[in-house]
C-alpha cells in the first residue's frame, strides 16, 4: 500500500502516458490537407475591378473593367442602369462600352464561379470626376416627327469640340432599313450625319448620343446623354430649271407633276445646287426693295430667303421668263399642292442658273460628294446603320453606290453655276 499522496502521483503519471498515446494515435489517422493520398485543393476564383474601391475623381473615359481569373464571370451589375458593357467570348473580362457619367457615385458588383461551381462576389464603389467645364448637345430632329429623304441628323454643341473622334465614337444610329452614311463636321460646334445617297423612304430612325462623360475638348466634358426618334417619310423631290422655266415634282420615284415656273431674274438669280426644304408657312411675309407682301403657300430652302411659293402676280411669265427676286414662282394651285406635301428635308435641286450655290446657305450637305463628306469626318470612316445599330467601317470595304440622280442621290458638283 502506498501512502495517499504517493498513490495520487502514480495515477497522474498513468493518465499522462495514456494522453500521449492517444495523441500519437490521432496523428497517425491520415492527413486530409497534405501528404501522401491528400485530395488536391480547388483553386479559388479571383475578381479584379477597375476603378478600385474608394477611388475618387475617376476619369470618365477610363471606363470600368472587370476580370476573373480561375473562373468565369456570371454577372456584372452597375448601380447606374445607363452604364452598358459587354463580356469577352470567354467571359473572363467585362468592359463598359461608353464613357462613364460625370460626378456620379457608382457601384460595380461582379460574380464569378470556378470549376467547383462555388460563386464569388466582389464589389467596388467609386466616384467619377466632377468637371469644372462642360458642354451640352441639341439635336434638330423632333420627337416622332417626319422628314424628307435628304434630311441629315444635325447636332449642335454649346462649346467648340476639339476631340471630334471621341464624340463621333459616342454616337449610335439604329434604322429600320439599312443605310450607309458618315459624320461630317461643319465647323467645331456642329456635326451632321448624312447618308451616302438619299434615305430609303419610310425609314424609322433612332439616335443615341452617349455623350455624358465624353471629353469633347481638354477638360470639357459632356453632362448628358441624348436620344431621339423620328421618321423619314415619302420621297418628294423637286428639280427646277432656271433655263427652261419648268419644274418637275417626283413622288416615291415617279414624276407626278411638270409645272411652269419663274425663277430669279438677272442679278437676283436663284442659285444652282441641291438644297433641302427647311420650313413652310402660309403665308410668309416677304420684304425687299420696293415690296412687302404676305405670300401664300411658301416653302423655304435657303437662309437668305429663297422659297418655292405661290406667285399669283407672275402667272403670265411662268414658263417663259425669270422675273422673281430669287424665289421659285408657281401658280396658286401648284404651290398649294406642293406645300401640302412638303416636310423639312425634301430635296430641291436648282439647275440652269448662272449663279453658283453658297455653302451653308441652307442645309447644303448635298453639295458634297461622298469623298468630300468622308474627309469631313474625324474618323474618316463610313457608318453602316440598320436594325441592330451602327458600326464604323473602312469606306473601301463598302460596295460602290448604284444610286442615280436626281431621284436617289444628288449629282456631283450640283452647286456649280451652269
Amino acid at each position: 500500500m502506498l501512502p495517499n499522496d504517493s498513490r495520487a502521483r502514480a495515477a497522474l503519471r498513468c493518465l499522462a502516458v495514456l494522453g500521449t498515446a492517444a495523441l500519437a494515435a490521432t496523428a497517425c489517422q491520415g492527413a486530409p490537407h497534405g501528404g501522401a493520398g491528400a485530395a488536391p485543393r480547388t483553386p479559388s476564383v479571383r475578381i479584379a475591378i477597375t476603378p478600385a474601391p474608394g477611388a475618387t475623381g475617376v476619369a470618365p473615359g477610363s471606363g470600368i473593367t472587370v476580370t476573373a481569373s480561375g473562373g468565369r464571370l456570371t454577372s456584372v451589375r452597375v448601380s447606374d442602369d445607363q452604364v452598358a458593357g459587354a463580356f469577352n467570348a470567354a467571359r473572363t473580362r467585362w468592359q463598359s462600352t461608353w464613357a462613364l457619367p460625370v460626378d456620379r457615385t457608382l457601384t460595380v458588383t461582379a460574380t464569378a464561379s470556378g470549376p467547383a461551381g462555388r460563386p464569388v462576389t466582389r464589389a467596388s464603389t467609386f466616384r467619377t470626376l466632377r468637371p469644372s467645364r462642360t458642354f451640352t448637345t441639341m439635336i434638330f430632329e423632333g420627337y416622332r416627327q417626319t422628314y424628307g429623304v435628304g434630311m441629315p441628323i444635325i447636332l449642335d454643341f454649346s462649346r467648340p469640340i476639339r476631340n471630334r473622334a471621341a464624340v463621333e465614337r459616342s454616337l449610335q444610329i439604329t434604322t429600320s432599313k439599312p443605310v450607309v452614311g458618315t459624320w461630317y463636321w461643319d465647323g467645331d460646334q456642329t456635326v451632321v450625319f448624312r447618308t451616302r445617297d438619299y434615305w430609303p423612304p419610310h425609314t424609322s430612325v433612332s439616335f443615341a448620343g452617349h455623350l455624358d462623360g465624353v471629353e469633347g475638348a481638354p477638360g470639357v466634358y459632356g453632362v448628358h446623354d441624348l436620344t431621339q426618334q423620328f421618321s423619314i417619310g415619302e420621297s418628294l423631290i423637286v428639280v427646277a430649271s432656271a433655263s427652261n422655266h419648268h419644274m418637275r415634282l417626283y413622288r416615291d420615284g415617279r414624276l407626278i407633276r411638270y409645272w411652269p415656273i419663274s425663277t430669279g431674274r438677272s442679278g437676283d438669280d436663284t442659285p444652282d445646287g441641291t438644297y433641302l426644304t427647311i420650313e413652310k408657312a402660309n403665308p410668309t411675309l416677304m420684304t425687299g426693295p420696293g415690296y412687302s407682301l404676305e405670300v401664300p403657300w411658301s416653302v423655304r430652302f435657303t437662309w437668305t430667303g429663297d422659297y418655292l411659293h405661290d406667285a399669283y402676280w407672275s402667272v403670265g411669265e411662268q414658263g417663259f421668263v425669270n422675273v422673281s427676286h430669287g424665289c421659285v414662282n408657281m401658280a396658286p394651285a401648284d404651290a398649294e399642292y406642293y406645300y401640302k406635301l412638303a416636310v423639312p428635308g425634301d430635296p430641291v435641286t436648282i439647275t440652269g442658273s448662272p449663279k453658283a450655290g453658297t455653302w451653308d446657305n441652307g442645309w447644303t450637305e448635298w453639295f458634297l460628294s461622298w469623298g468630300q463628306l468622308l474627309r469631313g469626318s474625324a474618323l474618316h470612316e463610313a457608318v453602316l446603320a440598320g436594325p441592330g445599330g451602327s458600326t464604323f467601317v473602312n469606306p473601301a470595304a463598302i460596295p460602290a453606290s448604284t444610286a442615280t440622280a436626281p431621284l436617289y442621290t444628288a449629282s456631283p458638283g450640283n452647286s456649280r453655276a451652269s
